[in-house]
């Protein structure tokens, strides 16, 4: 299965790239997939991470199937 995972801000700074093209052998959900990147990028794990898919917000539960597209980023905040 491929996925197309993007990084923002101080994640993307930690992945050192804002797309990853990741391929896995199976299906998984989004928060299987994100253990599999802090497990890859260990730094994301001092970060409350969130997550979309297909630029819907995810809860981490969500199947991810071929060809979706997972964002992982850090809260936002702002004025």
């Amino acid at each position: 299965m491929n996925i197309r995972v993007l990084f923002f801000g101080a994640t993307a700074d930690i992945a050192g790239t804002r797309v990853l093209n990741f391929r896995r052998p199976a299906t998984a959900t989004a928060g299987e997939v994100l253990k599999e990147m802090v497990e890859r990028y260990p730094a994301l794990a001092s970060y409350k991470l969130h997550l979309s898919i297909n630029q819907q917000f995810a809860t981490g539960h969500e199947l991810i199937i071929e060809g979706d597209e997972l964002a992982i980023f850090t809260a936002v905040s702002g004025g």
